[in-house]
């Protein structure tokens, strides 16, 4: 005679990464950030790396050439700033969003 399946408790959702991380404006990206870099990609519209591949795209992104890793000092530097598209950007950070 068949036998029932037996039951088994629901599988515990992963938890996402991103739940562990700070909010961006408790990782320094509040209002001066928005401000800064509204300004920068002002001074800056054009994407770098598209420049690098011949093609003019504008940037929408303000990036950290060197991760700043929570040092204020160089998360603060211009001059470790670039502008990128978004797509550059994702592609320099790994992340295919």
């Amino acid at each position: 005679m068949p036998q029932a399946a037996k039951t088994h408790r629901a599988r515990a959702q992963p938890t996402k990464r991103r739940d562990y991380r700070k909010t961006a404006a408790q990782r320094g990206y509040g209002s001066k950030w928005q401000t800064a870099r509204k300004r920068f990609l002002q001074q800056h519209p054009y994407c770098v790396g598209c420049d690098k591949e011949g093609r003019v795209t504008l940037a929408n992104v303000v990036d950290h050439i060197t991760p700043h890793r929570g040092d204020d000092k160089l998360f603060w530097d211009h001059g470790n700033w670039q502008a990128l598209c978004r797509t550059c950007h994702n592609r320099k950070t790994g992340s295919g969003r």
